[in-house]
């Protein structure tokens, strides 16, 4: 049987509101993430791809330029499913514990790792990806275009993402990225998964 199935949302659609709206997620997940899906059953059914996991398809078929649809769509997929895991009805604001540590220590503070995060938030031209990301001990932020991921690059584990393709704010913010940005730290970023996944990389 195929591992490719829509996972659904941790939450509600509607638990996100009023800073993403029922609306949004709602074609977001079964619309965008879905039709995401369905491309890629299509493309690896009856191949030796059909019954790998999203990861392992993402790594098969990176930089394989016969292969980049699978991939676009595999990634598209995985990134969707890690924003979702990003964020959190309880979400937002100054995390506390190991998380503000790691991010005093790499950025200097929490307010300058906000400030790297919105400037690549919005520096990344066109449709794509901001991230927090673990390498080497140290946090960084980074930004990916298109359906390019961290998560396929060794020593890299990725801790959040914010999407910042038009669909994911535009009924709530139109064009104003910016706003989106500074919401989704303020109201809804998950640190308790950061937490976690940060605890998980350092065992």
């Amino acid at each position: 049987m195929s591992r490719l199935v829509l996972p659904p949302l941790p939450y509600s659609y509607d638990a996100l509101e009023p800073h993403i709206s029922s609306e949004t997620l709602t074609l977001h997940h079964t619309k965008h993430q879905a039709g995401y899906l369905d491309k890629l059953k299509l493309a690896v059914q009856g191949t030796d791809l059909e019954h790998l996991d999203l990861l392992d398809i993402m790594r098969s078929t990176f930089q394989n330029p016969e292969k980049e649809g699978i991939f676009n769509n595999a990634a598209q997929c995985w990134n969707h499913t890690f924003y979702w895991e990003s964020m959190s009805p309880n979400g937002g604001g100054e995390p506390r514990g190991p998380v503000l540590d790691a991010l005093i220590q790499s950025f200097g503070s929490f307010e300058k790792f906000s400030d790297v995060f919105q400037s690549l938030g919005m520096g990344q031209f066109g449709s794509g990806w901001v991230w927090l990301t673990l390498r080497e001990s140290t946090l960084n932020v980074t930004k990916t275009s298109n359906a390019l991921t961290p998560a396929v690059h060794d020593g890299e584990k990725p801790l959040m993402v914010c999407d910042v393709w038009e669909h994911a704010y535009y009924l709530e913010y139109h064009n104003r990225r910016a706003d989106y940005l500074k919401t989704f730290l303020k109201h809804l970023v998950d640190w308790d998964a950061v937490a976690r996944r940060l605890q998980d990389a350092s065992q």
